[in-house]
């Protein structure tokens, strides 16, 4: 089937394919590229030949690690879809995909109903506000229960789940589905489920679907005066009018449409992408995106999906590959041309658009222009990096980047040869700009290099790009945990400067005060100075200087949090206060009080689940009161006990392999950051090497 290039808005889909990990994403993504045409192949996870999966890790390991995108068309839309990883180590993945898309295809296992990423996931959809369907994934397999997931949705996510489908036959008996809407049997026949034939419901069902049918179309009823009317008058709704009532209870995020099936049996695929078509949005059915002008802190600007007008487009992925950096891009307004010249709008850079891409997998098909509503690849930018905006130089308009959660975990790093010490910082340089949730320091002491990430296998999967796919051998450290550091008191503290620099006397005196600030994650100033007293850019130097000073704490250079510094005196002589001078009285002014306001240490702490066949409870829940767990909660999901906790970090390491061993291999966990607390005081000098008390 063709992709209909240039298509109507209205015939538009941007969605992207969520969930926990294992619940069959990929596997779901692969058969709809081969039903929809886009491939003649259909690709498996388990042997490595998925089409979306196609980075060496990805298809080693048997997981996602990088979003992939690819276009493809079903029922004469032209459908942008973005597969996503599961795991959470990767989750930076999942939130700029879902800040540039417009809907989302949730999938659940229909065994373990909603897990803990899955919950990640849908928060994540909520915050940028993204209708969603949700699929029931395999059905197939032993203790699989739609109605029980069904009501996982609606307890566990706060959702409103409107079940479209019946499955027919259960475990190794599942046949098909019953379309509820048009009321008939559908199975999924020929060699890879490519043939969908409809037959009469099942003897025995015609009840149950009577009385379901009945329900959702009275809902469908609600959803407008109009429809409202019709029913009123005829007693009843078509299927398509059914479908167009349900649609605008799907985009109002009033109802999350369900459909069953199982992926890797080839069934339910289609039914699941006519429902996209039918219930997701277009890019005209959400609000227009605002923007704000650069400086601006109010988002004003709104950028309608025309072409007609300016040109200004979201950067929300990089990667650089054989061909060279690639940016991903989401059109928002106007039109990108080959050849173009564009600005980022923060930076106010000149960037000229090389070469225009529609991006299939690790593929791409050259495109003269890009339109609202498309999701492109643009070579030949030299300064754009994720969040930034690009945009006609006659119109600057700065939007939304994507956010992404701070790093948790560290790891040393150098190269086994001195040599490659400069390609090795090339190299981290490139793999900063593809992924924000990666970042590196140089140790101020050591001089030794500490690279950042969010997970064991986060950084496991990028010291092996290093060393295979840029020919760096590294030696690497142990991971450690990213601790972070914090005032729990109010204190106050004084910096002076005075120095001659180049014949001119730099003097200022700064009084500060710390306190604890547990409402906010990130450290903030306040300059609670008169307004006018002294030069504006005196105090953007000061306060620059200041959050430059919370990226190091004194206890072990740790970045601060939880802090609140204000600046409460500013004092100098006639003509001698300078930039230099205040910045320098105000950074040593934050030594001061940091540690008269008795700073202590902070510990990521992780929200836990695990999933363990009823034999093996005891052992898991044993291991965990040993690693500190704090377990909140002890269920049922399908046929394994689930365990809930919050448990540091610093105690997980190593813990896949702990939890294989005391489950025969059979456990499954996820790990997801969601606080930060105070280190027990008898493990801080084993974490510093020496007791801050004295």
């Amino acid at each position: 089937m063709s992709d209909p290039q240039g298509a109507p808005l209205g015939r538009v889909r941007n969605i992207g394919i969520i969930a926990h990990i294992d619940a069959g994403k990929t596997t779901t993504s692969e058969r709809i590229l081969y039903y929809s045409g886009k491939e003649h192949r259909m690709g498996e996870v388990h042997d490595g030949t998925a089409v979306m999966d196609f980075m060496q890790d990805e298809q080693e390991r048997g997981i996602t690690i990088s979003s992939a995108v690819t276009t493809f068309s079903w029922l004469d839309c032209r459908i942008n879809l973005i597969d996503t990883p599961g795991h959470v180590d990767f989750t930076a993945e999942v939130e700029r995909s879902l800040r540039i898309l417009d809907g989302a295809v949730c999938v659940f296992c229909g065994v373990a109903g909603v897990q803990a990423q899955s919950e990640k996931v849908w928060r994540q959809a909520d915050r940028y506000q993204a209708p969603r369907i949700a699929f029931i994934n395999k059905l197939d397999r032993a203790g699989a229960d739609a109605e029980h997931v069904v009501n996982e949705i609606r307890s566990r996510l706060g959702a409103n789940p409107l079940l479209l489908q019946l499955p027919v036959g259960r475990e190794d008996g599942f046949s098909g589905v019953i379309d509820l809407i048009g009321r008939q049997y559908i199975t999924f026949d020929g060699a890879q489920g490519e043939t969908v034939t409809s037959h009469t419901i099942p003897d025995g069902l015609t009840g149950d679907v009577e009385v379901l049918a009945q329900d959702i179309m009275e809902k469908a009823a609600d959803a407008s005066d109009e429809l409202t009317g019709i029913f009123l008058e005829k007693g009843a709704l078509t299927p398509d009018e059914i479908r167009a009532g349900l649609r605008l209870l799907c985009l109002s995020r009033r109802v999350v449409p369900v459909l069953c099936g199982s992926s890797l049996r080839n069934k339910g695929v289609q039914p699941l992408l006519d429902a996209v078509v039918h219930y997701l949005p277009n890019p005209r059915d959400i609000p227009p995106v605002l923007g704000r002008s650069p400086g601006s802190a109010k988002a004003d600007i709104e950028c309608r999906p025309q072409r007609k007008d300016k040109a200004v487009a979201l950067v929300f992925k990089i990667t650089d590959d054989a061909h060279g950096p690639l940016a991903f891009v989401r059109v928002y307004s106007g039109e990108i041309s080959e050849g173009m010249r564009l600005i980022v709008a923060a930076t106010s850079r000149k960037e000229r658009v090389a070469r225009l891409w529609r991006i299939h997998a690790n593929h791409r098909e050259p495109l003269k222009s890009a339109v609202p509503g498309d999701i492109v690849g643009i070579s030949g930018l030299k300064f754009a990096v994720t969040g930034d905006s690009l945009c006609d130089e006659a119109r600057l308009v700065e939007l939304e980047p994507p956010r992404f959660p701070a790093t948790v975990v560290s790891m040393a790093m150098e190269p086994k040869a001195n040599d490659d010490r400069d390609k090795l910082m090339d190299v981290i340089s490139r793999l900063e700009r593809e992924d924000p949730t990666f970042a590196h320091k140089i140790d101020p002491e050591t001089g030794q290099l500490v690279l950042s990430g969010m997970g064991e296998l986060h950084l496991e999967v990028l010291t092996a790009r290093i060393t295979r796919d840029y020919h760096i051998p590294v030696n690497t450290g142990a991971p450690r945990v990213a601790y972070r550091e914090g005032a729990i008191r109010e204190a106050v503290g004084t910096g002076a400067f005075e120095q001659t620099v180049a014949g001119k006397q730099n003097y200022a005196e700064v009084s500060l005060t710390v306190s604890p600030n547990p409402d906010e994650l990130a450290a903030k100033c306040e300059i609670a100075l008169p307004e006018g007293l002294h030069p504006r850019d005196i105090l953007e130097a000061l306060a620059a200087n200041l959050r430059d000073g919370f990226a190091s704490g004194p206890l072990g250079g740790y970045p601060v949090i939880h802090t609140l510094a204000r600046v409460v005196q500013l004092k100098s002589r006639e003509g001698e206060l300078t930039e230099l001078a205040a910045a320098a009285a105000a950074e040593a002014a934050l030594r001061q009080a940091m540690r008269e306001g008795d700073a202590i240490l902070y510990e990521p702490v992780m929200s836990l689940e695990v999933g363990v066949p009823e034999e093996f409870i005891g052992a898991v829940i044993h291991d965990l009161n040993g690693r500190r767990a704090m377990i909140s909660e002890v269920g049922q999901t399908g046929t394994f006990r689930s365990v809930k906790a919050r448990v540091a970090l610093a105690e997980m390491f190593g813990y896949a392999s702990a939890v294989r061993g005391l489950s025969g291999g059979r456990a499954e966990y996820s790990l997801e950051p969601c606080a930060y607390a105070a280190v027990p005081k008898n493990r801080i000098r084993d974490i510093l090497g020496y007791d801050p008390r004295g």
